[in-house]
């Protein structure tokens, strides 16, 4: 077989017209497809990219925020513990001072009422001795105790109580108002005059005195002017001395 250079030259000539045709309508749009594709691809990675780094930054943002997060319910629960103890502190204080308070009030009770038990005793233990000297005397009664009773009556008299004062003094000055001493036995003219000038003393004035005998006052006096009566006799149980003593205590 004999080489043929013209057919030789002709499948060269054929060859290169492939190349040129397959360069020109294939090589270039599947180079311009894999640029594109490439291009493509490269700005999906960078993306990619551009999102991984956004993503750190999110998850250090986050990681932050879950920090400043976790600082700010620590410091939240350190202040609401202070505030606790404050309040628990201010609360029982406001107890303490709630129970001191009570004590006190209990304490003050508590001497309120040892004092009115102390005067209900001592006012049952004066009454005691009253009706128990009333008692006594009113054995031993005769014109000679009323004298000495007498003479108590006009010790005490410059004792009585301002309220009493008052009284006798305001009765003394109604018209026609008339001292009225009632004894159980008859009253001697010196211890008349006793009574009149200390009875005027009380009543600021000069007085009328009337003098009365009542044999059931068994000794001692009962003295009145107006609506105001002193009693001081054994039937009436020396309420008048009673009365002097507890004002003079």
């Amino acid at each position: 077989m004999e080489f043929n250079w013209t057919t030789f030259a002709l499948e060269i000539i054929n060859f290169l017209v492939l190349l040129w045709i397959l360069k020109r309508f294939l090589y270039k749009p599947v180079m311009d497809a894999v640029t594109q594709r490439r291009s493509a691809i490269e700005k999906t990675l960078a993306e990619t990219q551009a999102m991984q780094v956004e993503a750190e930054v999110l998850k250090r943002q986050y990681q932050d925020r879950l920090a400043d997060w976790e600082r700010e319910k620590a410091g939240m629960r350190t202040s609401m513990l202070e505030e606790l103890n404050v309040e628990r502190a201010r609360s029982m204080a406001a107890l303490q001072a709630a129970l001191e308070q009570e004590r006190e009030r209990s304490r003050v009770l508590e001497q309120q009422q040892a004092a009115e038990l102390r005067r209900a005793l001592e006012e049952d233990a004066m009454v005691r001795a009253g009706q128990f000297a009333a008692r006594l005397l009113s054995r031993l009664a005769n014109a000679e105790l009323e004298a000495r009773i007498g003479e108590v009556v006009l010790e005490d008299l410059p004792h009585l109580p301002d309220e009493k004062l008052q009284a006798i003094r305001a009765a003394c000055q109604e018209k026609n108002s008339t001292m009225k001493v009632t004894s159980a036995y008859p009253v001697g003219e010196r211890q008349r005059n006793a009574f009149v000038q200390a009875l005027g003393s009380l009543a600021g004035k000069d007085v009328s005195c009337e003098f009365t005998q009542d044999d059931r006052l068994m000794a001692g006096f009962r003295i009145g002017i107006g609506p105001w009566v002193l009693h001081a006799n054994l039937r009436d149980e020396l309420r008048f001395f009673g009365e002097t003593a507890h004002h003079g205590s």
